[in-house]
């Protein structure tokens, strides 16, 4: 039976007893050269100086919302129109961790002092330019960034109906294109990640030379429950330098997509650069029991967040064994 064929019939399939060692090596498809190219074009396309910094739900009335991005400490908090409000993290008056303050009637207030902002130009403190997608939440940082601003990030096309949305993130001790690099090379999947991934087949991959339009990966690939796995068949994008999207274009989910976004925090204390991996899953089916689940989604969102983080464990050291053997060859 054919992969497609497969898809057509049952959501779930019974995968048969394999050998891992047994796969086909993928090695001579996974071309440096290609990734390296695919990689370079990315990095090439416009971000607008946009960066993600968490997830939607991570920023509340109630309480501030404090990460770092680009090497500044930024917090955020809504007002009590769920307005977001994002800026730097130390207070202007003597330097006070912002986001370990309290969001009282829609006022950040600092927790030394008392100083409350309200989320405009005020006693020297400058709010950033701040976008809320729906899922995550961006912030526009043009001396980071370097690049002509955008007026709104390049937010990837969502399912537009009925959906379930999970974010997770990870830190890793590695640069923004360790990640995306990850991501431009599928043919590690059922090697790397057996647990989750069996039956990958890259169907399509660009050129090294890849115009716009074919700039994209084409994976037949199963997922794992156990025994069971769900076969579909799922594109790979880069809108912008640091996204990358899974997009579910036949199978159970179709239009369901996996953005993964590279956000650079600064150097650690160490010197070496951090980023964090966030990563926001959003599914939907035209199945009448995924509209049945969409009433317990506070039950199956941890769950996604779980098999993502199992993931991107693997994933993050994938991404630092890169960062690592480029600083050794650079030294």
């Amino acid at each position: 039976m054919s992969f497609r064929s497969r898809m057509k019939s049952i959501p779930l399939q019974v995968i048969p007893k394999g050998n891992w060692a047994g796969q086909r090596p993928t090695y001579q498809d996974a071309q440096p050269a290609l990734i390296a190219a695919a990689l370079r074009r990315a990095e090439g396309r416009p971000s607008g100086n946009w960066y993600v910094f968490g997830a939607s739900t991570d920023v509340r009335a109630n309480r501030p919302f404090g990460t770092r991005v680009g090497g500044l400490d930024i917090v955020a908090w809504r007002d009590q129109q769920r307005r977001l409000h994002v800026g730097p993290a130390a207070c202007p008056h003597l330097g006070a961790d912002l986001a370990t303050g309290k969001v009282e009637c829609g006022g950040l207030i600092c927790p030394w002092h008392g100083l409350r902002l309200e989320g405009g130009r005020e006693f020297g403190w400058k709010p950033l330019p701040a976008f809320d997608d729906g899922v995550l939440v961006w912030v526009r940082l043009d001396r980071v960034g370097g690049e002509p601003p955008l007026d709104a990030p390049v937010v990837p096309a969502r399912p537009s109906g009925p959906r379930l949305a999970a974010v997770t993130r990870l830190d890793g001790v590695c640069e923004p294109s360790d990640i995306i690099a990850n991501r431009l090379d599928p043919w590690h999947g059922a090697w790397f990640h057996p647990y989750s991934f069996t039956q990958l087949e890259v169907l399509s991959a660009p050129a090294v030379d890849a115009d716009e339009d074919a700039d994209k990966f084409l994976v037949a690939v199963t997922f794992r429950m156990g025994r069971l796995g769900v076969p579909v068949i799922a594109e790979f994008t880069a809108p912008e330098p640091r996204t990358i999207v899974m997009r579910i274009v036949d199978g159970e989910g179709a239009g369901s997509v996996v953005e993964t976004h590279a956000t650079p925090m600064g150097p650690g204390r160490d010197g070496r650069p951090r980023t964090a991996v966030i990563e926001a899953v959003v599914a939907q089916s035209d199945r009448t029991g995924f509209h049945h689940s969409l009433r317990v989604a506070p039950l199956i969102t941890p769950f996604m967040r779980l098999a993502a983080t199992r993931l991107w464990r693997d994933d993050l050291a994938y991404a630092e064994r890169l960062y690592a053997l480029r600083e050794a060859t650079s030294g």
